[in-house]
């Protein structure tokens, strides 16, 4: 075992601060990763305040990870030293239930090992996240990042990329469809990016009319007002796809007044309680609504080689590790356009 250094949280109140923790020693089909970079997610944030009630301490968030290769086991040919990689929300699964043979890992029957809080089955305890200095993977679990794309955008793509990207391509979204994504944040601004480069005639829905400039800097053709009802009226039963990136509970009636008959919105952002829905606003057009969880490993590289190809990254913000605690703060406020990025060297060089 290897000890490194890392930032971790001991209680739900606590801030976060310098942590040793141990790292396992390479083995046949691991990936050593130096990180170099790693995203700050609202997850991050869920965890350390035990907001879903499954936190276990310490708590070393982040699972947006990019980093180069350090070192490979004996089984790994797909990697090599000084490869650019990146490591999501998942570093193992059972691969052998049914979701895992449908490279669905996320939804892996016998419990996915996440990158952070879940039973470490290698060293015992549970798994360690990004805001450290390095990171030991199975193969499988590690991914290839195109180097065109600057490193530091790309890390959020490891989650809130994969979760936006995910109901987009499996519902079929495509050029000429129109699609609304709801709520402009971490999630919804790489929506409207992936909307826009699919194709499709992007909406961006939101209760600011402050952010319609940036909504189309970013992508979107139009910005729809949802607490205008004029404007809600006019695009009635008119959308083919919804992306709803709200974090919290809220009421969905309104948006589902905007779908298509047969289309679909989808829940990416609201693991919680949501408000009653009408029954008739799905009845009366054979609506759906819908959830997705991130990706499995198989179509989070297919997400990362369409950023690679259409140039798509995040539009970030960089802090030290130091500053942690400021940007939970700061997250908590929705005051970050639109992902925090922790440069790793500030926790190598402390």
């Amino acid at each position: 075992m290897t000890k490194i250094k890392a930032y971790a949280a001991d209680n739900k109140d606590a801030s976060l601060k310098p942590l040793v923790i141990e790292r396992r020693d390479t083995l046949k089909d691991d990936v050593k990763i130096d990180i170099l970079y790693c995203g700050v997610c609202h997850s991050d944030l869920h965890q350390v305040q035990n907001d879903w009630k499954n936190s276990v301490y310490p708590v070393v968030p982040g699972h947006e990870i990019i980093g180069k290769v350090l070192e490979v086991g004996a089984g790994v040919t797909k990697f090599k030293v000084g490869d650019l990689v990146g490591v999501g929300c998942l570093v193992d699964s059972c691969q052998t239930c049914s979701a895992c043979k449908d490279d669905l890992e996320q939804f892996c029957e016998n419990g996915a090992t996440f990158t952070y809080n879940s039973k470490d089955k290698h060293l015992g305890g549970h798994t360690f996240g990004g805001y450290s200095e390095s990171v030991t993977v199975n193969k499988d679990f590690v991914l290839k990042v195109p180097e065109n794309l600057d490193p530091k955008a790309a890390a959020p793509l490891l989650c809130a990329g994969i979760t936006t990207y995910s109901p987009l391509a499996h519902w079929g979204v495509k050029e000429g469809d129109k699609v609304g994504v709801i709520g402009l944040g971490g999630l919804g601004h790489m929506g409207i990016k992936f909307a826009h480069a699919m194709g499709a005639h992007t909406v961006m829905i939101t209760t600011s009319p402050s952010k319609s400039e940036d909504a189309k800097k970013l992508g979107a053709d139009e910005v729809l007002i949802s607490k205008d009802e004029a404007q809600m009226k006019a695009h009635a039963n008119s959308f083919d796809f919804l992306l709803n990136t709200i974090p919290v509970g809220h009421d969905m009636n309104p948006y589902a007044s905007l779908l298509k008959r047969d289309a679909t919105m989808v829940i990416v952002g609201a693991v919680e309680p949501l408000d009653p829905l009408h029954g008739g606003s799905l009845i009366m057009g054979r609506k759906s609504i819908a959830g997705s969880l991130i990706g499995g490993l198989k179509e989070t590289q297919e997400m990362l080689d369409f950023c690679g190809e259409h140039n798509v990254v995040s539009d970030i913000e960089m802090i030290d590790i130091q500053n942690i605690n400021e940007a939970y703060d700061r997250l908590k406020k929705s005051d970050v356009k639109y992902r925090f990025v922790i440069d790793m060297k500030s926790l190598k060089n402390s």
